[in-house]
């Protein structure tokens, strides 16, 4: 007897494939572009979503924000064609102010909460409170924090929220581009912070646990269609079967919360 998730699963493929197929009758390539944080899913989950539909899907990845080669809005200005972007909210929402993003296309994906890291085998430091993560952050000698959302938010709101931003200045650093967790795994930092999804395919780190309540930073991850698609409803189609229940085992294995389709 098949389970719930696959029984949800299997009926969300078959509305996928349904929708896609009675729209065009050629398999189409979907150009994505998808930062971080939601990629352990995503990876996951395409596979699932091309033999579903016949379409291909092609993936460039990169940061939401910055401005590194790779950085999504960088390479929308390149001119690098896409059809489907994946990135945190307010960013993705930025660029539609700018008319990167087709207006009303953006649909949240997911929640994803900031975790802190260490080196495989080191010494996990206490962050259960407040002051937990104050003392942590204070004896350790180097901290690595991310170029995109959550490392704005350590860098830019929590320092300051602890009263260390001084003492932080010679020894937290901002990793542009490179996952946090590399940087932790090769000792070249003790505590690393960034969203758990993007902490957990990394090998050679233990995670810590989730930064408190008072401290926690949410995340929000969307989709939309980007302007000048050439295979907006095949687009579209992927962004429904991410946002349905036939992805929500692969969101949560990765760290993450789906945010149900309905609450958009």
């Amino acid at each position: 007897m098949k389970s719930t998730s696959a029984t949800f699963r299997n009926l969300a493929l078959g509305l996928v494939g349904a929708l896609w197929f009675t729209g065009a009758a050629d398999a189409a390539e979907v150009r994505v572009m998808i930062s971080g944080g939601l990629t352990a899913a995503y990876k996951a989950l395409v596979p699932e979503f091309e033999k579903a539909t016949g379409n291909k899907v092609l993936t460039e990845y990169g940061p939401s924000m910055g401005t590194t080669a790779n950085a999504i809005p960088v390479r929308l200005e390149r001119g690098e064609p896409a059809d489907v972007l994946i990135m945190v909210g307010y960013a993705l929402n930025d660029l539609a102010s700018k008319g990167k993003v087709v207006a009303g296309s953006q649909v949240d994906l997911t929640k994803s909460p900031i975790g802190v890291a260490v080196k495989s085998g080191a010494p996990k430091p206490d962050i259960s409170s407040v002051d937990a993560v104050k003392r942590a952050l204070l004896a350790a000698k180097t901290i690595a924090y991310s170029d995109s959302a959550s490392g704005v938010y350590v860098s830019t709101e929590m320092f300051d929220k602890l009263g260390i931003t001084e003492a932080m200045k010679d020894k937290a650093r901002k990793i542009p581009a490179t996952p946090v967790g590399e940087i932790v795994a090769h000792g070249e930092a003790e505590l690393g912070f960034q969203q758990i999804s993007e902490l957990k395919p990394v090998k050679g780190i233990d995670i810590v646990g989730p930064l408190p309540n008072e401290l926690q930073k949410i995340t929000i991850f969307s989709a939309g269609i980007a302007t000048g698609s050439k295979e907006p409803e095949a687009g579209r189609a992927l962004i429904k079967f991410l946002a349905s229940p036939a992805a929500r085992e692969a969101i949560i294995a990765s760290g993450m919360e789906p945010i149900p389709a309905g609450a958009n």
